[in-house]
């Protein structure tokens, strides 16, 4: 068994889905975060393209950059010490053909520093798959239930991830054709989006590397992926919100950054000073 010191490698992932230990999955996008969630136990950090939405402010991840992929990249490499840290793609050079796909997995492993990368919407690339997985470099495969595949199966999507959901027999085998394609072009990792406990369970017994999920998740898969700051409550939404999560840090971030308001208009000596002083 791993200690929590032992670095993480792609077959120890794969051997704890053999053991049957559930893998945890953690996105994080900044240094600092990175730090918080290799300490508290992570086995994967993942750098996810969705820093363009949800940190950042903007309206659509198809924005973000290969440039600034690296640039978050390397702030949570540097944050990571036995977590195994995956980068995703953004959005084009896998969508430009298998030559643009290999030369990005490399700029993202040899200057961004990630152990692995992941490639969203895998299943229509599995060429792509095949030619990074050869050049030596782990991929982390999504693919999933999206709209137009729920469709096809007449099932709403919003309910595909249910516990009730009654998927069909004809899409649960689509989803393990899928993943069984993508295992064999030499992904070392899955990522199913919306898998539900139906179709979950069954592609996770269909493959033998590791079935990570986010989104319609749960525990039938052999790992769950979150965002930390979903995890931990830090989004200005949450202020408002009471959905439940494991911490509401907005909550104490605006009571905190309000109190030192206070102190400050009233002449008062703000918090920590003189106790931490900020390093150059």
């Amino acid at each position: 068994m791993e200690s929590q010191d032992s670095p993480i490698t792609i077959p120890a992932l794969q051997q704890m889905k053999r053991d049957g230990r559930k893998i945890v999955g953690v996105v994080a996008w900044d240094y600092q975060m990175a730090q918080i969630v290799d300490r508290a136990g992570a086995d994967i950090v993942s750098v996810g393209d969705t820093v363009g939405v949800n940190l950042w402010g903007r309206a659509n991840p198809l924005e973000v950059t290969m440039s600034e992929m690296v640039v978050v990249c390397k702030a949570v490499r540097r944050g990571v010490k036995r977590a195994l840290v995956s980068c995703d793609f953004p959005f084009g050079p896998l969508q430009e053909g298998t030559g643009s796909a290999v030369r990005a997995a490399i700029v993202l492993v040899k200057d961004a520093g990630a152990d692995m990368i992941k490639l969203d919407g895998a299943a229509d690339f599995p060429d792509s798959v095949r030619a990074i997985a050869r050049a030596g470099i782990p991929v982390f495969a999504q693919f999933g239930i999206t709209p137009q595949t729920a469709l096809r199966f007449g099932i709403p999507y919003s309910a595909a991830s249910k516990p009730g959901a009654q998927v069909p027999a004809e899409m649960t085998a689509k989803l393990v054709e899928e993943a069984k394609r993508l295992e064999d072009a030499g992904a070392s990792l899955l990522d199913f989006t919306n898998s539900g406990p139906v179709a979950g369970a069954a592609v996770a017994a269909a493959v033998s590397i590791p079935v990570l999920g986010g989104f319609g998740g749960g525990p039938w898969l052999d790992g769950r992926m979150r965002m930390a700051h979903a995890a931990i409550g830090y989004a200005a939404s949450n202020l408002d919100s009471t959905f439940e999560n494991y911490a509401n840090v907005a909550k104490i971030a605006f009571e905190a950054i309000s109190a030192y308001a206070e102190d400050v208009r009233a002449g008062r000596q703000i918090k920590g000073v003189g106790a931490v002083r900020p390093t150059k």
